[in-house]
């Protein structure tokens, strides 16, 4: 084991950046307001094994079907690149059904919210650059930097407010649109 502070934290940015909690504390807490109370923990932790066992089975199901992880990474960097520009000029190019039933810390909360489409893409295009290791600290830091913010999602609302919430959505934005060129870059000449 071979564990890269800078790996991890970049990891742990990127996936961040595109799980965006805190842009989504608006949904934590309508959520919390049509089901009444949500299970941090239980959210937390089942969005955490999500992560990490698709970070280790994801590869072999792509293998199934005959896609290799660089081509993955390809298509994951697209993905990032649409959820970037959602962040940064606030539009919504795919929106989730909103069904909200008893379950609600299971679905939507901890998936697709949490472990989504884009968060799982992510883990695979990371899983091309840097070392499952450090990719598993940095899903374990985001999962108790998730629960944290579930816990306080009302209180953080309060301290930074809609405007606060929407520039750091953009800030993340733009990060993660230079993720996205750079995982697109590094990996397209593995292909070609």
């Amino acid at each position: 084991m071979e564990f890269n502070f800078k790996e991890i934290f970049t990891a742990f940015m990127v996936l961040f950046a595109v799980i965006d909690i805190v842009g989504n504390i608006p949904i934590i807490i309508d959520l919390r307001k049509k089901v009444g109370h949500i299970q941090s923990e239980k959210a937390s932790i089942i969005a955490g094994v999500i992560m990490i066992i698709f970070l280790f089975l994801g590869d072999r199901i792509l293998g199934l079907i005959g896609i290799d992880v660089n081509s993955f990474a390809v298509a994951g960097a697209f993905i990032l690149f649409f959820i970037a520009l959602e962040m940064i000029l606030g539009i919504t190019l795919y929106k989730e059904d909103e069904n909200t039933a008893l379950t609600a810390s299971v679905f939507p909360l901890a998936f697709p919210l949490i472990a989504g489409p884009g968060s799982l893409t992510t883990l695979l295009s990371l899983k091309a650059e840097f070392r499952t290791e450090n990719i598993i600290v940095a899903v374990i830091i985001n999962v108790l930097v998730i629960y944290l913010v579930l816990k306080t999602s009302a209180r953080i609302e309060r301290l930074i407010g809609k405007n606060g919430i929407s520039i750091i959505r953009k800030v993340f934005g733009v990060v993660l649109l230079a993720i996205a060129v750079k995982l697109f870059t590094s990996n397209i000449k593995v292909l070609l």
